[in-house]
């Protein structure tokens, strides 16, 4: 049971909290042994692509599972101190694997912008939160790409991190959150990290193929309980969920663009450099501020339908129902 009440006190916690910015959070500390690992290794390795790949494929491996030795004897040892002791600690580093509150904070303060009419403050507000060049981004382009990080990042920043929780509890959703750390900085296919990043890109894949499209199916779910297109949530993602680059990204943005009846996705500049990426969803009607207050319901919808399920699942196996 103590994974069980972990799960639930971690969403609480984030669901309130979210992550104070004085708090150092792991991702941040991730990070860092990422920077460190690249460095010593295109250091000590030959600047070939074989040798660019086998140290991304050390990193791939080392990040994670260390990850998941430090998190696990952590939580272990806190456990064997006191059993309190032990839940307490998962219960804060589920918080901190969720990212509901902290996506729905920074998308607010996007959408507040355009509701002022500042739109180069909106569009330093949405360069928080995205990868693509947003100096240039008109009020519909900050709108659409705040959207799509809230649908996206539904998927990476809470239903994945709460279902490898709901199987081993905090120390798996942090190798998680390791896996998906690594992909955000090396898994570019630019020169620097077309060979280096191409382990950590293909590891972001494989972890994310089930929680994307169980978070795309809640996402239709929570289209129908927050007054959305659930009909649209589905046909959109039916056929644009393949419409990206990733095999995963487009999941959740497919079912939140026919929730909603807009277009998303499209040609973006990422570093300068122009990429034609297909779009996503019938421009039904222009996207508009009001959107991503509608994604950031049934964001928070899925979320709460997603725990719900997952604590009911891990009760019928924890007593045996």
């Amino acid at each position: 049971m103590l994974i069980f009440w972990a799960v639930l006190g971690g969403f609480l916690l984030d669901a309130v909290f979210g992550d104070p910015v004085w708090l150092l959070h792991p991702v941040v500390l991730m990070g860092r042994c990422i920077t460190a690992l690249e460095k010593r290794l295109r250091a000590a390795l030959p600047k070939t692509p074989q040798g660019e790949l086998a140290g991304g494929c050390i990193v791939a491996a080392v990040l994670p599972l260390g990850t998941l030795a430090v998190t696990g004897l952590s939580c272990w040892g806190a456990a064997k101190i006191h059993p309190l002791l032990g839940l307490a600690l998962q219960m804060f580093w589920c918080a901190q694997a969720l990212a509901a509150r902290d996506l729905v904070r920074e998308s607010m303060n996007v959408y507040r912008e355009l509701q002022r009419g500042d739109l180069p403050a909106a569009r330093k507000a949405v360069a928080r939160i995205v990868g693509r060049d947003t100096q240039n981004l008109t009020a519909e382009g900050v709108t659409k790409a705040a959207v799509e990080t809230v649908a996206e990042n539904a998927s990476d920043g809470v239903i994945a991190p709460l279902l490898y929780m709901l199987i081993g509890g905090a120390p798996l959703a942090l190798t998680y959150k390791a896996i998906n750390t690594m992909d955000s900085m090396l898994g570019y296919k630019n020169e620097r990290y077309l060979y280096f990043g191409r382990c950590a890109a293909k590891l972001d894949d494989a972890a994310n193929w089930l929680p994307s499209r169980l978070a795309a199916l809640l996402w239709v779910c929570a289209a129908a309980l927050t007054g959305s297109s659930a009909a649209g949530a589905w046909h959109i993602w039916r056929r644009d969920r393949c419409n990206h680059a990733s095999p995963n990204s487009a999941q959740t943005e497919s079912a939140c663009a026919g929730a909603l009846g807009v277009q998303l996705a499209g040609p973006a500049y990422y570093f300068g450099e122009y990429y034609d990426k297909p779009t996503i969803g019938d421009p039904l009607r222009p996207v508009e501020p009001q959107d991503i207050l509608r994604a950031d319901r049934m964001m928070y919808a899925e979320s709460t339908l997603a725990l719900a399920l997952g604590l009911a699942v891990r009760a019928l196996f924890v007593f045996g129902l």
